[in-house]
């Protein structure tokens, strides 16, 4: 009697795969090349081959973008094209020779169905009817107060975070231990840390520019606001190096310009 073949050398699981959204709003290598470069040039040993699902869905009909020459421009920034994002069957078919992933594209919202005629009235003959009274007022009613915003959950992290390291919050995020040069910490709100921050912190990541950065050591190697950064080469200004220091968006003739300031602590 033949043997069952031996599976538990492997498992397959369902998981949830944290990744980048490249989205693509033009089909030219050239032009996509240079916007990226713009962004993530000053950047360089930013991402460590971080996933990215390229994401074609506001491309004109028809566009076909070269998606070989976009993963090698991702690659040179240290990013790893895993997907594709597309409604179009010419560009799914590039993607899966690149050994790349096909998502399918958001659905659209489907069309409301077609009313049913309404039914040809029955003409009844009027009954007569007493006169009705006069109708009472009916009491005004106070509209009801909007309800209030959901608070965001805050993150607590007591343990420090090595080189290499990441942690992404939500919410809000208080850190009680140093973030290491090479560890990143990320946030949809403020980020709070109680020890140096020798790190890159990047708050507002869904674009909340009013989130702000607090830290009572400043090192770091770079911090950002809803995608607006600044990196440090070799150290802050001596004013602020290794003081408590907070980082937020200001507005500035119509341009806003990240601000890194000393924290009064009295």
């Amino acid at each position: 009697m033949a043997r069952k073949p031996d599976t538990s050398a492997i498992e397959l699981k369902s998981a949830t795969l944290e990744a980048m959204r490249a989205l693509l709003r033009s089909a030219d290598t050239a032009e996509l090349t240079a916007a990226l470069d713009a962004r993530l040039g000053g950047m360089p040993g930013f991402f460590s081959g971080e996933p990215v699902v390229i994401d074609c869905g506001e491309l004109p009909a028809g566009s076909a973008p070269d998606l070989a020459a976009l993963r090698d421009a991702l690659g040179r920034h240290a990013l790893t094209a895993v997907a594709v994002q597309t409604a179009d069957e010419t560009t799914a078919d590039n993607a899966r020779l690149l050994g790349l992933a096909v998502l399918a594209a958001d659905s659209p919202a489907p069309r409301p169905l077609p009313a049913e005629p309404a039914p040809a009235p029955v003409v009844e003959p009027e009954p007569v009817v007493a006169a009705a009274p006069p109708p009472t007022p009916e009491p005004v009613r106070e509209a009801a107060p909007p309800p209030l915003p959901s608070a965001r959950r805050t993150e607590i992290i007591d343990k420090p975070l090595r080189s290499g390291q990441r942690v992404y919050a939500r919410g809000d995020l208080v850190v009680l231990a140093m973030v290491s040069a090479g560890a990143e910490v990320i946030a949809d709100g403020h980020i709070h840390i109680y020890a140096p921050l020798r790190g890159r912190a990047l708050a507002g990541a869904t674009g909340d520019a009013e989130a702000r950065i607090f830290t009572t050591c400043f090192e770091a190697e770079l911090v950002s606001i809803a995608g607006v950064y600044k990196t440090f080469e070799h150290s802050a200004s001596s004013e602020l190096l290794r003081r408590p220091a907070q980082v937020r968006l200001e507005e500035h003739a119509d341009k806003q310009v990240l601000t890194v300031a000393a924290l009064a602590t009295t």
